[in-house]
């Protein structure tokens, strides 16, 4: 007999009326960290008109860089098997039947967090190039707000009934009944919590330390954490995409976070060792400009 005190079954809705929690989340993952960076971009004097296009960068780059890192790390041999799979990968529709027949709107099913955050820098890398705006800055500054979305999705994953652990081997765990009646580990859980406190610990660090923003030392904790977390985590996932059969040490998760947590230690080195070259001063507001702002202010609160 299971203790019904230690598992939690989990049936919940996978819509909220007409909009699934799933799209939900990211959209609430996004509002948030678009908050918080406006916020920080604030704190630094950047000029507002640098703000506005960031999010759109933002989006685009975690979008199409999730969509086909799913499709090219998982589903490769799918979506490059014909022209209409791979036009599958690219919109958000499914063919039911031969060639282009019966099209469905199915939405992105589908989204990598490793390839989104390949299509987030390169996004990011763009915007500061046209905008010669710091690269280190932006992506210190977007680290800093990114486990705020990555804690939505994982929730919405969670919502979804999707990304779910193996069996616990115990009475300790969730019941996903629209998969069987096992008690599994909530992996989507596992990740939410723990990118829900990599949030607060980045933004005490930046509190303590805010002159860091801009030497990559921030970018290079985020990826540190998240990935070095995703290689453990992974241990108690269901293991839909093996590299090899029952061979839980060959996940691609794993192996394709390595190089990103890689990436992350090199860029806490390099923000410890490198000397910092100065900036574009048109990006930040003048001291005229920044008196202006606080006699604005001061009229507000009167």
């Amino acid at each position: 007999m299971l203790n019904t005190l230690l598992y939690i079954v989990w049936n919940p809705p996978v819509k909220l009326g007409p909009i699934r929690y799933y799209s939900l989340l990211w959209i609430v993952g996004l509002l948030v960290a678009y908050l918080i960076v406006r916020k920080l971009y604030k704190e630094q004097h950047i000029k507002d008109s640098y703000f506005d296009p960031l999010f759109i960068y933002c989006f685009i780059g975690i979008l199409v860089g999730c969509r086909i890192g799913h499709c090219l790390i998982y589903e490769a041999g799918y979506y490059l098997s014909s022209f209409p799979h791979f036009v599958e990968m690219i919109l958000p529709v499914k063919f039911m039947g031969e060639g282009f027949s019966g099209m469905k709107v199915t939405g992105y099913q589908g989204l990598a967090s490793h390839g989104g955050t390949v299509g987030l820098m390169l996004a990011l890398l763009l915007y500061c190039y046209k905008y010669k705006i710091s690269a280190w800055r932006v992506l210190d500054t977007i680290a800093i707000a990114t486990p705020t979305t990555c804690c939505a999705i994982r929730l919405g994953n969670l919502m979804n009934s999707e990304i779910i652990g193996i069996p616990t081997g115990s009475d300790f765990g969730f019941i996903f009944t629209q998969v069987d009646g096992l008690v599994r580990h909530p992996s989507q859980l596992y990740e939410a919590i723990a990118y829900f406190l990599l949030f607060f610990i980045g933004w005490w660090i930046y509190r303590k330390h805010p002159q860091k923003v801009g030497s990559g030392f921030y970018f290079g904790f985020c990826l540190t954490c998240i990935f070095v977390f995703r290689i453990f985590v992974e241990f108690t996932k269901g293991g839909n995409f093996r590299l090899a059969p029952n061979d839980i040490n060959s996940d691609k998760a794993q192996w394709f976070s390595i190089p990103y947590a890689l990436l992350g230690i090199f860029c806490i080195i390099y923000s410890i060792v490198h000397k910092r070259k100065p900036e574009n001063p048109a990006i930040f507001l003048s001291e005229k400009e920044l008196a202006q702002e606080a006699a604005a202010k001061r009229k507000k609160k009167k």
